[in-house]
């Protein structure tokens, strides 16, 4: 939350866009940005920092409330981009978390046959999907073979050559604390996309920020024209 208060660290990687779950509303503020959520002070926000455009795509079913798809168009590039923020569900056991981006992903699935990147706080690892605690339509590893049947890949366990469940770079510190961590937060992207670089901000350099997550940072770039996406 309290996203203007982390703005100018995040400009620092001069990126081309930023999605920031748990981000506070901008209301009538200038810029180029969405922004989703039921309380004012907490929901999902997608900025763009470059020449990108972003349109809510027509396909948007609020059941997915913070699975968002984005049209992305700019530098002669059009793709779609799924802002995501797994949430519980006190409604639909089955969909709580994960679940929830599983089912998502079943239903948007026409989508990813089309140019994609899909950046999400998953609030869960496969260490996790073996013994969830409560039913679920469907574990990361499920989630990670639908979408690799699609061409989409994670970028981080990509490039750094990690399994699912086996991270050394955590993206979350729960409750703050340096010795909970977890890697919970992914970003997927198809195959029309290199993977240029991933970068995961460390414990030490966001601690003041009060967020006990750190950025997930991937370089992506476009093989049809080469033009960088950050």
């Amino acid at each position: 939350m309290a996203y203007r208060k982390k703005a100018k660290l995040i400009l620092g990687y001069s990126p081309d866009i930023v999605v920031v779950p748990e981000c506070e509303s901008f209301g009538e503020a200038t810029g180029k940005y969405l922004w989703f959520g039921d309380n004012p002070k907490k929901g999902i926000g997608i900025f763009s920092y470059s020449d990108f455009e972003l349109e809510l795509h027509d396909a948007y079913n609020p059941v997915f409330r913070y699975v968002i798809p984005i049209k992305v168009k700019g530098y002669d590039l059009n793709f779609n981009l799924f802002a995501v923020w797994a949430m519980d569900d006190t409604e639909d056991l089955r969909r709580r978390y994960i679940g929830q981006l599983y089912s998502a992903i079943d239903y948007y699935k026409n989508l990813l046959d089309h140019p994609v990147i899909i950046i999400v706080d998953c609030n869960w690892n496969a260490i996790w999907d073996k013994n969830p605690g409560y039913p679920l339509y469907g574990n990361l590893s499920a989630t990670v073979d639908v979408l690799g049947s699609k061409g989409i890949r994670s970028a981080y366990h990509e490039f750094f050559k990690q399994d699912f469940g086996e991270e050394t770079r955590p993206t979350f510190f729960m409750h703050h604390n340096q010795n909970k961590p977890y890697h919970i937060d992914y970003c997927f992207a198809s195959s029309d996309f290199d993977i240029h670089d991933v970068d995961i901000g460390s414990f030490d350099e966001w601690r003041d920020s009060r967020s006990d997550h750190v950025p997930l940072i991937a370089t992506l770039e476009c093989k049809d024209n080469r033009s960088s996406l950050a």
